[in-house]
């Protein structure tokens, strides 16, 4: 697996001349209930992201980015935003300059509070030429800190997980509570932080999770790089 942590720059400008395309993890630092720990959405990002680098050679992967967009989770301890304005500036920022050695880049977030920020950054992006995709994954579970998150770290980093500390949240569905994450935060929904229930969560599951967004991320790399670049505006 290449990682660019461990890479020196002519390393970089050989994988560069191969075509590879650059995973960036896109995660953040935020509470994650009482028995996940803050680092939750980055660890996720980067398992997912490794996966795919394993499973496909030309795939890079970037130090994560581990500050964004959380202040919906402000009121918990732990917690490190830095706003939806910096997480784009910052997500352009890194685009333009990781465009100097590498034609393609996929920013792998695990954090759906990035989704605006990222979404802006894409779209300045695209718009001067840059062959940039964000992708998130699609799992169908509980919105934070539930059962989906934390059967993930059961499978990913296990000594990390409380389990005797785990309890549920407000289970209510999103399209209820994003009006009140928008207005008043998390705290405002549930005490613990929790939106959803761990309860059954397990490492088994976590894996087919795991399997599946790298399966989707690997198909989303052989996508772009079979899509002509056009010339970037600087």
């Amino acid at each position: 697996m290449k990682r660019l942590a461990t890479s020196s720059w002519p390393q970089v400008a050989r994988q560069s001349d191969a075509g590879d395309i650059l995973l960036i993890p896109l995660g953040s630092t935020e509470q994650h209930g009482p028995h996940l720990p803050v680092t939750t959405d980055t660890d996720i990002a980067v398992a997912v992201a490794e996966g795919a680098a394993r499973r496909l050679g030309r795939l890079v992967v970037a130090p994560p980015v581990a500050y964004a967009s959380s202040g919906e989770h402000q009121e918990f301890a732990g917690t490190l935003s830095i706003g939806q304005e910096v997480t784009e500036l910052l997500l352009v920022e890194l685009g333009r300059s990781a465009s100097g050695a590498f034609t393609h880049l996929i920013v792998v977030s695990a954090h759906g509070g990035n989704s605006v920020p990222l979404d802006r950054a894409m779209t300045r992006l695209h718009g001067e030429g840059r062959s940039v995709v964000a992708w998130s994954p699609n799992w169908k579970g509980d919105l934070h800190a539930g059962r989906t998150e934390t059967s993930l770290m059961l499978a990913i980093a296990p000594d990390r997980v409380g389990p005797e500390q785990a309890e549920a949240g407000d289970l209510r569905p999103l399209a209820t509570l994003l009006p009140l994450l928008q207005r008043h935060g998390v705290r405002s929904v549930s005490a613990n932080g929790v939106l959803g229930d761990p309860a059954g969560a397990n490492a088994d599951e976590g894996r087919g999770l795991l399997a599946a967004a790298v399966d989707d991320l690997v198909r989303t790399a052989e996508r772009l790089r079979s899509i002509p670049t056009v010339e970037v505006r600087q």
